[in-house]
């Protein structure tokens, strides 16, 4: 009955969404207030109806539930909790659900806490997320029913994916997702505001909090997945330009540009077009990211291979709501005023080339994803682009922008001094110099390239550490008069202060464990000691062990250095009954300055089987901690910036604007 009523619950939901979609629009074009406010009750009565309907699927899989056919394939009876409830979103189906969840969750979220949005505004923002809630249940509804049932029902379940049971890949999804979709609701507001044909300061801080929410979520979901990789997968590393590792990717990058141009037309009134097409654009890379993982283009390691029916659905989704924004966006830009004018050195000229290198390196990325499949579909040939050409390609685009995030926040608004700007940064000029010189001198070696981005590294955080002491008067005024200041800075300028800093802090963990990472792949039985990084590791054998799904092989590794013990690795190698399937967990010694690695393969032969022969790979990762310490930093920046009681309350009111029965918008 559970099920059932789950399934009604989504039919409901789509009911909701269809009025959603043209009666608070109608309101707003008419003037009828009362239609307009319909969007909050019907919003609050969608996100009711989906939570029943995910809480019926999670219901499913906690208990158990296999009549349900989603249940059946994605679960197990002797599966741990956590990984059950992590299987409702661990399928197509599933992951489609949260999505929609998310989806409400917004809308509700601008319905309840948007109380100083104009009406006309609000109305208008939440019937364009409607449009989005009723293209995904009618395409749940229609081709992935996740309340599916199958009969005679199995003895037990298929079990979920071995990969995906992990306590990262189960905060994955769901952070990922939030960050997906919360730009969803920035769509809507740049929609709505296309529609009514105004864009101004006002809208700009209404915009600003949502897209931070969706910013910081997006950035969790991205550094979860990457940790999960780096520890699950045996592999060593924390990022392959895997395909769905893009399509991720590419979102946060606009996304980012997008967060930054709000605060230019928040602040100058300018960049009105640039932010309107960002906003538009990042949840369009959303949706593209849906459709290539959905519709069985993409082949990974976290991708859901489906019929194509449903990539043809997503497909016709998607030239709907891209094509249809940007055809509005043709419309309605030209419109816009320019808004404030500004000279070639200035703040806004800083954040116009931020914008810029983002969004080419952002087609740089969406060309290397999506050209294999170009190929694929005219000449039939299957080719791969990989790590070599994102590395030669995207990453000297981005040393140019932490060049420029460093100067950035020493230019004024409308004209900057460059020379005033030189004099408050030769310093950090010449420490930056110095340290790199210093760090070149003990890391002997290493590509050229990665010099250059640790000088930039050390340019970037003294630059930032720089220009908050300037902001506290430090050293200029007694200590505690700076503290006084530091308190009373405002919450989003340290929380950019904190996010510059945790970039820098984050390039020496990619620099460090890219450019002198150590590793040794080696066949070794019972006895044999392994140099690495000063470390030498001793292999004592493999030991037989049970887990509550999964029966694992797990090697014993003594790790020593200068002749006294360290600690014991334990690598695993589990093997999954019910999945048929194999998994490897690494074991890691971590410190600040790096880590040593250990993984464990299947033995080599039958021969080395019976000797207790493995392969064994060792890693050593100087500085790799620094990326999760300074994803940190990124992640607490966003939420102190989006805490600024400036973005919650005391928008600047809007001027007088004409009625909305005759506003020419629809």
């Amino acid at each position: 009955m559970t099920p059932e009523i789950g399934h009604f619950a989504l039919a409901l939901a789509l009911g909701m969404a269809i009025v959603q979609s043209i009666l608070p629009l109608l309101g707003a074009r008419q003037g009828r207030l009362l239609w307009m406010r319909s969007a909050r009750t019907t919003s609050i009565a969608q996100l009711v109806l989906v939570a029943i309907a995910f809480s019926a699927l999670m219901r499913s899989f906690m208990v158990s539930d296999f009549t349900v056919l989603n249940v059946a394939a994605n679960s197990h009876s002797l599966k741990p909790m956590l990984y059950k409830i992590a299987g409702t979103w661990g399928s197509h189906e599933g992951s489609l659900l949260l999505w929609v969840l998310i989806l409400t969750v917004f809308g509700a979220g601008v319905a309840l806490f948007g109380s100083n949005i104009p009406e006309e505004l609000k109305a208008r923002t939440l019937a364009v997320q409607a449009w989005i809630s009723t293209g995904f249940l009618s395409f749940m509804l229609l081709t992935s029913n996740p309340f599916e049932r199958v009969f005679p029902p199995p003895p037990d379940g298929n079990d979920l994916n071995p990969l995906l049971q992990d306590v990262g890949l189960a905060l994955h999804p769901p952070f990922l997702y939030l960050g997906y979709v919360g730009f969803s609701i920035v769509f809507s507001f740049a929609v709505a505001a296309l529609l009514e044909g105004r864009v101004d300061t006002a809208w700009a801080r209404w915009v600003r909090p949502w897209t931070l929410a969706a910013w910081m979520c997006l950035t969790a979901g991205i550094v979860l997945g990457s940790w999960w990789a780096y520890y699950e997968l045996g592999w060593g590393g924390w990022w392959f330009w895997d395909p769905v590792e893009n399509v991720s990717f590419m979102p946060w990058l606009l996304g980012t540009a997008l967060l930054h141009s709000a605060i230019v037309t928040e602040k100058r009134d300018a960049f009105k077009s640039w932010t309107i097409l960002l906003a538009i654009l990042t949840f369009s890379l959303s949706l593209l990211g849906t459709f290539v993982v959905r519709s069985g283009l993409l082949t990974s390691v976290h991708a859901f291979a489906v019929d194509p029916e449903r990539g043809l659905y997503i497909l016709f989704l998607l030239a709907l709501s891209i094509g249809g924004s940007l055809a509005l966006y043709a419309w309605r830009a030209p419109e816009m005023e320019p808004g404030g004018i500004f000279k070639p050195i200035s703040r806004e000229a800083g954040l116009l080339v931020n914008n810029l290198i983002l969004g080419v390196a952002t087609g740089t990325v969406l060309f290397g994803t999506l050209y294999p499949l170009f190929v694929e579909a005219v000449a039939g040939e299957k080719i791969s682009v990989g790590a070599p050409f994102f590395n030669a390609t995207f990453v000297p685009l981005m040393l140019p922008l932490v060049l420029v995030m460093g100067i950035g926040p020493f230019l004024s608004w409308k004209r900057a001094d460059l020379p005033g700007v030189w004099q408050r940064l030769k310093w950090v000029a010449a420490l930056s110099v110095l340290l790199t010189l210093i760090m070149s001198y003990l890391r002997d070696g290493g590509p050229l390239l990665a010099h250059i981005a640790l000088l930039l590294a050390f340019w970037l955080l003294f630059a930032t550490v720089r220009e908050w002491a300037m902001r506290i008067r430090l050293f200029d005024v007694p200590f505690v008069d700076s503290m006084r200041r530091a308190r009373n800075l405002p919450r989003a300028a340290q929380g950019m202060t904190l996010a510059h800093a945790g970039l820098a802090v984050a390039m020496f963990g990619f620099i460090g464990s890219s450019a002198w990472k150590s590793e040794q792949v080696v066949f070794v039985a019972p006895g044999t000691t392994i140099e690495i990084a000063e470390f030498d590791v001793t292999f004592a054998g493999v030991d037989r062990v049970r887990g509550p799904n999964y029966v694992a092989d797990r090697g014993r590794l003594l790790v020593a250095r200068d002749g006294q013990k360290l600690t014991e690795l334990f690598p695993e190698r589990r093997y999954y009954p019910v999945a048929e399937s194999s998994t490897t967990e690494s074991a890691i010694r971590s410190t600040l300055a790096g880590d040593l690695y250990a993984s464990i393969a299947a033995p080599a032969s039958e021969t080395a089987e019976k000797t207790g022969a493995w392969t064994l790979r060792i890693l050593y990762e100087p500085l790799v901690n620094f990326i999760w310490l300074g994803s940190a930093f990124l992640i607490l920046g966003g939420a102190l910036s989006m805490s600024d009681r400036r973005l919650r309350v005391g928008a600047p009111k809007r001027e007088a604007a004409p009625s909305a029965a005759t506003t020419p918008a629809e």
